[in-house]
């Protein structure tokens, strides 16, 4: 984050247009010539036009600057929050028709003290910074941001939600920044085709600066958040002065070409890839401004390789994972499709997963199909994306945002003894996101909906049953503050999901992972074979508390059995009503012990649409920063007896046991050279629980260069994993079905290993390893006794029989149940993951990339953890291996 502040809400009153032009007719002058005066904070600061030429180097000689009006009344907000600042800055702004213009003199007197420290853009690097602000639009709520460190390193982004950033935004743009024997300098150009705003006779922005002493902590503003408020962006005073700018309709085409080669462990014979494959690759994107505050962007046949990719993972669950989108066709400008959190600072959750009406990922998944017989089989990866469009920024009041993309058809290459034939895996698909939402009375009130569609071609009839032929979502979102302070405020939202197919999807989807719509005590729905279409609603309403001392945060939600909003986003389950009441104290004022503490508690419980409990607890936790700027975190949480819906994956209910949950987090200074870290996190249950202790190192040996290392152990003991359900008429305790568990003893280590060296700001080398070993050990096989329990019939006690191998297990002995073939589920997995990214920017948004990745894994069907023997079965599986060279060329008119 680098705004002011830990929270967020929307802005404060604003003086109307007409009076705030009113002032600009004031003669530019010094603004407040008592510059380390705190008080009274100004409400406005001045900008004069450019007139003579500049150079954007870094050292504030030109004699352009010589008329720029100076702004020097800069206050602390950390450590001592609201006192004078340590260190003097003076900043000037300068305009002409086609930019800004920023200049920073950070006086230092310690010049041989300023931390500058080298990173790739938007690095979190702890160094000496300045930061610009600005606020275009004068909402109050969004903007920009543009820094520099003293090492010039870049840093941009926007500003959301009046205290909300997100990086993902690159802007092209100039900064450069000078040490002297003064201290240091940062200087900017900053095009306005880079920002959306009205288009006006004469402007009025809200602007902020910020400037970070690392050796002392010290942030320093123009205005800042006091530590026990919020609001940010809503702070920002006037910037005066500007006038008749005519900012072109800027047109940016980025074309790229890339070469891509593969080499990769294939099964012998293979008669599509011998292991080694050339893939030539050429696209573009285009980005235009329609007008001043509405921008399009297209892409043809784009480039989405990812340059480090997904961790290893071992998912014995029921959920999806989820995995972070790293595409930057569609992260870039992402908080546009934000749903149902404006307006509230926090979003806290206890057993509640709230559903992304757009996951990104879903476009150019890999193919969803299934493969008919086959010895040989060629797939992609990823459905290639022939082409995408997405339209942001704002219409009239509204905010607004849309992607359009289509996909191909896929197609894999397939071959059953000698005949060879093509399948489709994955139809044509047509996405399509629509957002809209309009704020009222500066920004205390706003409405929004979002809407998605998925509408697919089918090429191959066998594919409609495996795939949904359509589906739709829509929701609408909003929030109001409740009082003239805007202390406290309602934020909420409501939607909906329909999803088409053909009986046989539609019926399998009621009984995937998300519905078990097959339950047999599931009272609340009913399994419809015959339906073509599933339907559900959504909805969340929280209160929230947002300034003072004492927080509040309060939601209640609920997610209907056949909401399914998975085909476009993202949903882990469904089923569900939960709420949950939470309070956090702040002691922000440092003393001789401490510099800040947050304590929280709260309460919450989960049930489903029959009535039953299946969450409920107790959880408080508690943040110290020590005055060595240490930090500690603690916490735990207390669960009573509950009931669940999924152990038996679509079988009857079952009982969770009561659990106690302890975690904590240690770190040091994050300024020093060598950065440790702790993480320690367990939960305790009878006869099962888990454990997790992950160390961190950190070692800056250079002002460039930086190494990180984490490693994790996890250890996981659980009375009753899931194994399988098997036909039993018999089985009457169990309506039918025997449900059969195990024992399981897992081990889990793996660690994550980064290596950053910046060469200069537009530089960089970045590698990254992760390995991963994981042995899972499966032992006592059982079935469920009866429902509602957990209590269990263990395999080869009282009348049941199971074979010395423990392979063969009869649940009632001599009685008439048939035997239970039990399958052996121990492994032994082992992965490494890494890559290794050059990038150069030889040119403002233009880009050379060298990647190398490789991935290597092994598994056998043993279940003890065998570090060393893991280890050697890693190292000698064939990797496979992928090179990459990537060259984008920016282009602007």
């Amino acid at each position: 984050m680098v705004s002011a502040t830990e929270t967020t809400i929307a802005p404060t009153s604003q003086p109307t247009a007409t009076q705030k032009l009113a002032t600009a007719k004031l003669p530019k002058v010094k603004v407040n010539s008592s510059r380390f005066d705190p008080e009274p904070r100004p409400k406005h600061v001045f900008t004069v036009r450019r007139i003579h030429a500049l150079k954007i180097d870094g050292r504030l000689d030109d004699k352009a600057w010589i008329k720029a009006p100076i702004i020097d009344n800069f206050i602390q907000r950390d450590p001592n929050q609201g006192k004078s600042p340590t260190e003097r800055t003076e900043v000037r702004i300068l305009y002409d028709n086609d930019a800004l213009y920023v200049s920073a003199q950070m006086y230092d007197t310690a010049p041989d003290s300023i931390v500058a420290r080298l990173g790739r853009r938007d690095a979190e690097l702890d160094a000496d910074n300045f930061m610009f602000y600005v606020d275009p639009f004068h909402d109050g709520r969004t903007g920009y941001y543009f820094g520099l460190n003293a090492s010039g390193t870049l840093y941009d982004g926007i500003l959301l939600n009046d205290d909300w950033d997100d990086d993902s935004w690159d802007g092209v743009w100039e900064g450069k920044a000078q040490i002297d024997a003064n201290g240091w300098t940062a200087e900017m150009r900053i095009p306005y085709s880079q920002m959306r705003f009205h288009h006006q006779k004469e402007y009025v922005w809200g602007i902020n600066f910020r400037r970070e002493i690392s050796r002392k902590n010290e942030r320093d503003f123009l205005v800042y958040t006091p530590r026990e408020e919020s609001g940010f962006v809503s702070r920002f005073v006037d910037l005066i002065g500007m006038s008749q700018i005519k900012p072109r309709r800027q047109v940016e085409l980025m074309p790229y070409v890339t070469t891509r080669a593969e080499f990769t462990d294939q099964p012998k014979g293979n008669p599509f890839d011998d292991g080694s494959k050339y893939v030539p690759g050429i696209g573009g994107d285009l980005k235009m401004a329609l007008t001043s505050n509405l921008t399009l962007n297209a892409t043809v046949n784009p480039d989405f390789g990812q340059v480090e990719v997904d961790p290893a993972v071992v998912n014995l669950s029921d959920v999806e994972t989820f995995f972070p989108e790293k595409r930057p066709f569609f992260i870039e400008g992402a908080s546009v499709f934000n749903f149902g959190r404006g307006g509230s600072n926090n979003n806290w959750s206890f057993n509640w997963g709230n559903p992304n009406f757009f996951y990104s990922r879903r476009i150019g998944r890999a193919p969803q199909g299934d493969l008919p017989d086959h010895d040989y089989a060629n797939v992609r990866e990823g459905t290639r994306i022939l082409g995408a469009t997405k339209l942001t920024g704002r219409v009239g009041t509204w905010n607004v945002g849309t992607i359009q993309s289509l996909t191909e058809r896929a197609m894999a290459d397939v071959q059953k003894g000698n005949r060879r034939f093509q399948s489709e895996v994955e139809p044509m698909a047509y996405y399509g996101i629509f957002r809209a939402q309009k704020e009222f009375n500066d920004g205390r009130q706003a409405f929004g909906f979002l809407s998605t569609v998925s509408r697919r071609d089918f090429k191959e009839n066998r594919l409609r049953d495996q795939i949904n032929d359509r589906a739709y979502a829509f929701g609408v979102d909003g929030w109001t503050f409740l009082d003239d302070d805007k202390t406290w405020v309602v934020t909420g939202w409501f939607g909906g999901t329909k999803v088409h197919g053909t009986s046989a999807r539609i019926f399998d989807l009621q009984q995937s992972a998300l519905h078990y719509y097959q339950r047999p005590d599931f009272d609340a729905v009913r399994l419809d074979s015959n339906a073509t279409s599933l339907s559900g609603w959504s909805g969340r309403v929280m209160l929230n508390k947002q300034k003072g001392k004492l927080t509040v945060n309060s939601a209640l939600g609920s997610i209907s059995p056949g909401f399914d909003a998975n085909d476009l986003g993202f949903l882990r389950r469904t089923n569900v009503v939960n709420w949950h009441l939470a309070s956090t104290i702040r002691w922000t004022d440092p003393t001789t012990f401490y510099r800040r503490i947050h304590w929280s508690a709260a309460v919450f419980r989960s049930l489903d649409f029959d009535g039953n409990t299946t969450a409920s607890g107790v959880w408080s936790g508690m943040f110290f920063q020590f005055l060595n700027y240490s930090d500690i975190w603690v916490n735990f949480a207390y669960n009573p007896s509950t009931l669940n819906t999924t152990r038996t994956r679509g079988g009857p209910l079952t009982r969770n046991t009561p659990g106690f949950e302890l975690g904590a987090r240690y770190e040091t200074d994050q300024r020093k050279s060598v950065v440790l870290s702790l993480n320690y996190n367990s939960y305790t249950q009878k006869d099962q629980g888990n454990f997790n202790i992950g160390p961190g190192l950190e070692w800056k040996p250079a002002a460039n260069v930086s190494v990180s290392i984490n490693p994790n152990l996890g250890l996981n003991h659980q009375f009753a994993q899931y194994v399988d359900q098997f036909d039993d008429p018999f089985a009457t305790a169990t309506f039918g079905k025997r449900y059969v568990f195990a024992e399981l003893d897992q081990v889990t280590f793996s660690s994550r290993m980064r290596l950053n060296w910046t060469f200069t700001p537009t530089l960089s080398l970045q590698l990254f390893a992760q390995p991963l070993i994981s042995s899972g050990n499966y032992k006592n096989y059982k079935e469920l006794a009866r429902p509602k329990s957990f209590d269990f019939i263990n395999y080869g006690t009282g009348n049941s029989i199971l074979d010395p191998n423990g392979i063969i297990a009869d649940p009632d002995g001599i009685g008439p149940a048939a035997p239970i073939v039990l399958p052996n589920l121990d492994f032994n997995f082992r992965s490494l993951r890494g890559t290794a990214v050059l990038r150069w920017e030889y040119n403002p948004g233009s880009t050379l990339f060298l990647v190398w990745t490789q991935t290597r894994s092994d598994v056998e069907e043993i279940g003890d953890f065998r570090f060393g023997h893991s280890l050697d079965q890693l190292f000698n599986a064939k990797p496979d291996n992928i090179f990459m060279i990537k060259l984008s060329y920016w282009l602007s008119r």
